[in-house]
């Protein structure tokens, strides 16, 4: 359904830009709300908190465009591995940004003496330093931690780095504090919905635990118990609060509309980057018809067929030589992420048309394949309208943290513990329980499996590379060819028999298109971590190193 955006949300917005506005000798600091007719009341205190929400993931972003399941419009630097440091960088001027703001209202919380009226609002407050900490520590590693708010006198101005360690463990202690003052969220009331709760709290301290512990486990740098148990103990405190659920109002096509305008508030969604019809709109949909961002072979062979067994196994598997073909008895999940050529997607004009991939023009897919989750099916979408909100935290991704959680800490899982995390995932599409005894069976490994089904669950939303990073496995899966449906021989040259191989596109030796090239990829040790921006280390005055190899 569509919202409305809150007037609170508007109003903090309106006082900033007036305050920051004036023109007069009044020295007030200008990106600061008035001490002297501010943080007096705790409404005061949730309307400096509404800020913080500008901050989450504001889409998909294309971030999986910098890993092996998705290809842009071209060739893209981090993917391949070309990028050199740059000057300066969004990630550490937003977050740092936020980050100032958050610790303003820490400060001023206990100078208003409102005590335990606004504990809130400081758990927000908490949650949400802990989450710019977070995109910091996972792009840069080791980063300054700055906790109070500084002025140009201040010498932490010239903070050095502290460790990842020390990063992630202060992100952790934030969220703990978060997690005392927030309510749950069954506590919210309608007009509440979208607000921080303790399960964001939850979901967030299990992400970045999880991540810190396969980290340390497979780069060798410290202790992965600790925060393999600080993943469980998040996580699974978050399936037993019962606050959360699937989203599986829309029966066996539930995983297609959890992500568009349906989804939206659903049990489902933990957090999520809200949009409002007519205020705060996206253009998502648009952008994903004209392939922004299109899956790859290498995420479409992860599929299993609908036996459980993965296609090279299986002998439900059809193989490739059709435009559907490779999309029969599959897990229901691929045809409601990938667009099955021929099968009809909402257009302008509220039209359902057959679609069909292209591979020259301005509107090419490089791989032959389309994406179709996150397409809205309304006008508004269609229109540059978008309203629908982007789930950043999901219960999903939950259960999915818990089982990988659980069998990194002791190199097996329980059937019980399979049957609530990942086989709650697969019966929403009805695909075969995962059990021990069935990868045994078929000369399977649990560890990939489990892997393989975060990231088909996962797909496009920004996981992938952090994934592969943590996992130590960049360095061999990012710097394969990124390839695509195959093309000599099938249905796919038939139709499309004016394209020239070896001009129009390439393809490899068994006939797949290459979008990109093995020789025109690389990932270094240097690339588990992005360079800190050079502008930073110059103005740092040497107390801020770069990262090795950088």
């Amino acid at each position: 359904m569509r919202r409305l955006i809150n007037k609170k949300y508007i109003f903090l917005f309106a006082v900033l830009i007036v305050t920051g506005c004036k023109k007069s000798l009044e020295l007030t600091p200008k990106d600061q709300l008035s001490d002297a007719s501010f943080w007096k009341a705790p409404g005061d205190f949730q309307l400096a908190a509404n800020n913080f929400y500008y901050g989450l993931q504001q889409a998909p972003e294309y971030i999986d465009n910098n890993s092996d399941i998705a290809f842009g419009s071209g060739a893209n630097p981090v993917s391949n591995g070309s990028y050199l440091p740059a000057a300066t960088s969004a990630v550490w001027d937003s977050c740092y940004s936020h980050i100032r703001g958050i610790n303003y209202l820490l400060q001023k919380a206990p100078e208003s003496k409102l005590g335990t009226a606004i504990d809130r609002w400081v758990g927000e407050a908490a949650f949400f330093r802990a989450y710019n900490y977070w995109k910091l520590v996972k792009t840069f590693g080791g980063v300054p931690k700055i906790d109070k708010v500084l002025d140009v006198t201040s010498s932490e101005l010239y903070s050095p780095r502290s460790t990842q360690t020390e990063i992630i463990d202060f992100i952790l202690s934030d969220l703990d504090n978060a997690f005392s003052k927030l309510p749950k969220q069954s506590q919210l009331s309608a007009g509440e919905q979208g607000r921080v709760t303790q399960g964001a709290a939850l979901a967030l301290k299990a992400r970045v635990a999880l991540y810190m512990g396969t980290w340390v486990k497979y780069h060798g740098e410290g202790d992965a118990a600790k925060y393999l148990e600080a993943a469980v103990a998040a996580s699974n405190l978050a399936v037993t609060s019962n606050e959360y659920a699937l989203y599986t109002e829309k029966g066996a096509d539930s995983y297609k509309y959890l992500f568009i305008l349906q989804g939206d508030d659903s049990k489902e969604v933990i957090l999520a980057r809200r949009y409002y019809a007519n205020r705060i709109v996206h253009n998502w949909t648009r952008e994903l018809w004209f392939n922004a961002m299109v899956p790859t072979k290498d995420l479409a062979d992860q599929y299993l067929a609908t036996d459980g067994r993965p296609i090279t196994q299986s002998p439900l598997f059809h193989g490739y030589n059709t435009l559907t073909s490779e999309f029969q008895n599959r897990d229901p999940r691929m045809s409601m992420t990938f667009i099955v050529p021929g099968s009809t997607i909402f257009f302008e004009g509220g039209l359902m048309q057959p679609t069909y991939p292209g591979f020259t023009g301005s509107n090419a897919t490089h791989t032959g394949y389309m994406i179709r989750k996150f397409l809205d099916e309304t006008i508004d979408a269609a229109t540059f309208q978008g309203a629908y909100d982007f789930k950043e935290f999901r219960y999903a991704e939950v259960l999915l943290i818990l089982a990988e959680a659980l069998y990194e800490q002791n190199g097996q899982i329980s059937d019980q513990d399979l049957n609530r995390t990942i086989n709650v995932i697969r019966s929403r599409v009805n695909m075969p329980a995962l059990t021990n005894a069935f990868v045994a069976a078929n000369g399977l490994n649990m560890l990939n499996e489990i892997r393989r089904e975060r990231t088909v669950e996962l797909a496009f939303e920004g996981y992938r590379r952090d994934d592969l990073r943590r996992w130590k496995i960049a360095e061999t899966v990012l710097p394969q060819a990124l390839k695509g449906v195959k093309f000599t021989g099938t249905e796919y040259q038939q139709r499309y028999p004016d394209l020239k191989i070896g001009s129009d596109i390439q393809v490899d030796e068994n006939g797949f298109i290459i979008a990109e090239p093995a020789a025109a990829r690389k990932f270094l040790p240097k690339h588990y971590l992005d360079p800190i921006p050079l502008q930073q280390i110059q103005l740092s005055k040497g107390t801020l190193k770069q990262n090795p190899g950088w």
